[in-house]
């Protein structure tokens, strides 16, 4: 079971078919949507300030999702993929992003909707990356416009997550028996 805890009066909240493994962390002012999945070793700190996760995202292993005190929230959208080790902190993540292996996002970034920041990459404090852009490098630059075939590819990967997480669900049902 992941480990769920209160923080400064604040219990995390999740929305209806969520998963979450089993060393995941949540704690303090969290709310996440529906169909979300957050993954092995991702950590979701709400202790300084309040995160919001919409409906069908995911946060995958070793992810770390923070925010600074009394200064920045963490807003982040639906259809959103954090990959795997990426640092989400204090920023605004609008619908139908994904953030890659390894990149962080500083506080008071904005990824707009459609984008997708480059695995390894780092968008620096107060930095705006438009709708339906690629960014990359460290400080991250743009790179290009998402494709047709990688927007088609950021939805994917959200719902992709949905299922993976299905298998889990079966084989601990399956286990059980």
């Amino acid at each position: 079971m992941a480990l769920i805890k209160s923080v400064r009066g604040f219990k995390p909240t999740f929305g209806a078919n969520c998963w979450l493994a089993e060393n995941a962390t949540v704690v303090g002012d969290v709310v996440t949507g529906d169909h979300c999945t957050i993954w092995f070793n991702a950590v979701i700190r709400g202790d300084v300030n309040s995160i919001r996760i919409g409906h069908h995202s995911n946060v995958q292993d070793g992810a770390v999702i923070h925010c600074t005190f009394e200064r920045t929230i963490t807003a982040i959208g639906n259809y959103v993929s954090i990959a795997h080790n990426a640092i989400v902190h204090g920023c605004t993540i609008h619908d139908h992003v994904l953030i890659g292996m390894g990149a962080i996002i500083m506080d008071n970034a904005v990824i707009g909707e459609g984008a997708i920041v480059a695995a390894g990459a780092i968008v620096t404090q107060g930095t705006h990356v438009p709708p339906g852009t690629i960014f990359a490098g460290n400080p991250a630059k743009y790179l290009k416009d998402v494709s047709v075939e990688l927007n088609a590819a950021i939805d994917r990967t959200a719902n992709n997550y949905i299922k993976y997480a299905s298998w889990f669900e079966e084989s601990s049902a399956s286990s059980e028996q």
